[in-house]
């Protein structure tokens, strides 16, 4: 539910009863991820997805069910049951969705989470949730806990603060990385030494715009896997010292703007400054994949598809040209 709690933070606030439904396991192929929900609130709107319309008529009648009065309840769907077919999920994949009422409990977290803040939600499935409960959990999953009335199933919901995407170049090609990237879950950060190309009115989704010196602004950052650093605009005057301190960064991404001419003549200018092989390998550039792109929104596709194959070991091929499961599991955004 921590996915979505902007919005169920917005249906509470209005007053209303809010039950949600959370994928807490999955086996096989499926069209989700563990953590992903749907709610439902007493008018009947309901908010999010399951699985991209495969169990959504089910999930939103049991979501019904709660609102109604009835108990928190835990269901399977998948290709297993009789009626998996009925459901839609006709993936190859079964999943286990949970759900209950929203309670002011549950309010803490979703403001955390809302705010980019981590945040952690534990819900027992079986039982009651034990008085002691402090599991070292990284991702979202189930976990078996000791209580007075014996072992109970529970699921830990994990959200962590949104990954970092550092945009250097102020330019229109930026603008348009951050409208992409942002919805996908990472905080964008557009960084430019020229104030009249680094405004919010230029780069409206971006979470932070600053003017600043980018080598210097870089310095200042400390960056994991988690985080992405684009080089949008190539300039002489500091484009190799970036590139490298990005390399060097600890980001998890690295990629340079630029035609194969240019990078050419980045690559030596990294080779002089005493880049490495590995370094090197690890350089993007030209950014992006090739799906001949070429307008500001185009290329924005491009260089977000290949972050995020980056990110989760993909080949970025097609998937026809691929095997294999299609949906890497626990390869979410982290949010």
């Amino acid at each position: 539910m921590l996915e979505i709690a902007a919005r169920l933070l917005a249906l509470m606030g209005e007053g209303r009863s809010v039950a949600v439904a959370t994928v807490v396991s999955m086996n096989g192929s499926g069209p989700t991820v563990v953590g992903t929900s749907m709610a439902v609130d007493d008018t009947g709107a309901a908010v999010g997805s399951i699985a991209g319309g495969c169990v959504e008529g089910a999930v939103y009648e049991l979501c019904r069910s709660v609102l109604s009065g009835g108990p928190a309840r835990l269901e399977e769907y998948g290709v297993t049951d009789e009626d998996a077919f009925a459901v839609g999920l006709t993936c190859g994949g079964v999943l286990r969705v949970h759900a209950r009422m929203l309670s002011s409990s549950d309010v803490p977290a979703l403001r955390a989470a809302a705010a980019g803040a981590p945040a952690r939600v534990a819900t027992p499935l079986d039982g009651p949730l034990p008085d002691v409960f402090a599991p070292a959990v990284v991702r979202s999953g189930l976990v078996r806990a000791a209580s007075s009335s014996g072992p109970v199933e529970i699921f830990v919901e994990v959200s962590d603060a949104p990954p970092r995407l550092l945009v250097y170049g102020g330019l229109e090609f930026s603008a348009a990385l951050a409208a992409a990237a942002t919805p996908v879950g990472y905080r964008v950060t557009v960084c430019d030494a020229r104030p009249v190309l680094a405004t919010p009115r230029r780069h409206p989704a971006a979470a932070e715009v600053v003017v600043d010196w980018p080598v210097r602004h870089l310095a200042a950052q400390t960056l994991t896997a988690r985080d992405a650093v684009a080089v949008m605009a190539h300039d002489d005057r500091f484009d190799a010292d970036l590139v490298l301190a990005a390399l060097r960064s600890g980001a998890g991404y690295v990629g340079a703007m630029g035609s194969r001419r240019t990078q050419a003549g980045r690559v030596a200018e990294l080779i002089e400054r005493g880049a490495t092989d590995d370094e090197l390998a690890r350089l993007h550039g030209p950014i992006g994949l090739d799906i001949g792109a070429s307008t500001p929104a185009e290329t924005a596709i491009s260089v977000l598809a290949e972050v995020l194959a980056v990110r989760s070991g993909a080949s970025g091929l097609a998937l026809t040209a691929t095997g294999g499961p299609i949906h890497r599991t626990g390869m979410h955004l982290p949010r």
